[in-house]
């Protein structure tokens, strides 16, 4: 089997190490903002984010963003590990759900061509005034269930929307209980 890495040697020792969900996600990312920045197009992020996704070396994942300010920086050394802060929920499958009790993340990243990914915040617990949630759907839906107090606003362009929720701030004085 041949594959890009085995075409020509690495320019960088690490080049040829397996890359992990964590650099593909850091690297899609990275090529969003890209888009925010002007620097790529819609079309050019659909392209770029297939080849991140079909990545299997950082090698790879820096030739997706070789031409773009401070790429190499921006790339999660090898030895990193992704801290609790991102949920990445990705399915091809009919139906995925977040839901019960679970701890939320700062940022969740939700992707579905087809199916119907439930995020249910209430049960979850939440220690952030704000969670960011990257929607990335084609045919199908991503739904968020929000408690009481919540609020969500959508934001960015249609086809790969970037949204918040927000929780009310923690009173200083206990609440009452009716």
């Amino acid at each position: 089997m041949t594959g890009p890495e085995e075409q020509s040697s690495p320019s960088n020792p690490g080049d040829g190490i397996r890359a992990g969900d964590a650099d593909r996600e850091a690297t899609a990312e990275q090529l969003r903002r890209a888009v925010s920045e002007g620097r790529i197009d819609l079309a050019e992020l659909d392209e770029r984010i297939e080849q991140v996704y079909q990545a299997r070396t950082y090698g790879e994942l820096r030739a997706v963003t070789g031409d773009l300010p401070a790429a190499l920086e921006r790339l999660p050394p090898r030895d990193a590990v992704q801290g609790p802060e991102t949920l990445v929920l990705k399915t091809t499958a009919p139906n995925l759900k977040q839901a019960g009790r679970w701890t939320v993340p700062r940022t969740i990243i939700a992707e579905t061509r087809t199916g119907i990914i439930t995020i249910d915040f209430t049960q979850a617990s939440c220690a952030h005034d704000r969670v960011v949630v990257e929607a990335v759907t084609w045919t199908g839906w991503i739904r968020l269930i929000l408690p009481e107090g919540w609020a969500a606003r959508s934001a960015g362009p249609a086809r790969t929307p970037r949204g918040s929720a927000t929780r009310p701030r923690p009173r200083r004085t206990p609440a009452r209980r009716p």
